[in-house]
């Protein structure tokens, strides 16, 4: 009995070792833009473990960067059903839609999401960036003055409220807050191009 125990724990701790080898290299690659064998070396991990939360939010997260936004979409849904309450596989879904113009299904992410957690800091910015995209400029602008009371110097808020106004028309008000980010952020290249117009 003791050898079975000892040879299970010796196979598990040789695939252990396997795993963080198969993430430590995958992370290489991504640190070099090489996606696809980021992506490639995780694929004995997923296999072994397909229903593994960790597995699938890393591999959607390397396909998105790999321009693959379907299999991207399949791994955060993936991860999403895993573990139901997360957050990050719904951000992730969140961004990958904004990613490809699917405002739609990333509006409906997004208010699942903000059910659990109002407040979140890029849920709420990506459900910006979807009402801007489905040209819902008001409601956007209203979102981003909501997370500018929490935080009033977060130049990325600063930056979809001012854009927001300046498609509504407000433009003077615009350039004010493109201003603003200025001095918050001197290098802000879209504060920069927007000033330009």
């Amino acid at each position: 009995m003791k050898k079975i125990l000892l040879i299970i724990s010796l196979t598990l701790s040789l695939f252990a070792l396997d795993i963080k080898k198969a993430y430590y290299s995958s992370y290489n690659y991504e640190k070099m833009g090489d996606f696809k064998d980021a992506i490639k070396v995780l694929i004995p991990v997923y296999k072994k473990y397909p229903d593994g939360y960790t597995i699938n939010l890393r591999l959607a997260w390397l396909f998105y960067l790999n321009k693959n936004y379907q299999n991207a979409i399949k791994h955060y849904q993936k991860a999403a059903m895993i573990l139901p309450y997360s957050v990050e596989p719904k951000l992730g879904l969140m961004r990958v839609y904004n990613t490809i113009g699917d405002y739609d299904n990333s509006f409906k992410v997004g208010n699942s999401l903000l059910k659990t957690d109002y407040y979140n800091y890029y849920g709420n910015y990506y459900e910006i960036v979807a009402l801007m995209g489905k040209k819902n400029y008001k409601v956007a602008s209203e979102l981003a003055q909501k997370m500018l009371t929490l935080y009033p110097t977060s130049v990325l808020f600063l930056n979809v409220l001012a854009e927001n106004y300046w498609y509504m028309g407000k433009k003077d008000t615009a350039k004010k807050i493109f201003n603003d980010v200025l001095i918050l952020d001197p290098n802000n290249i879209v504060a920069k191009e927007y000033l330009k117009k």
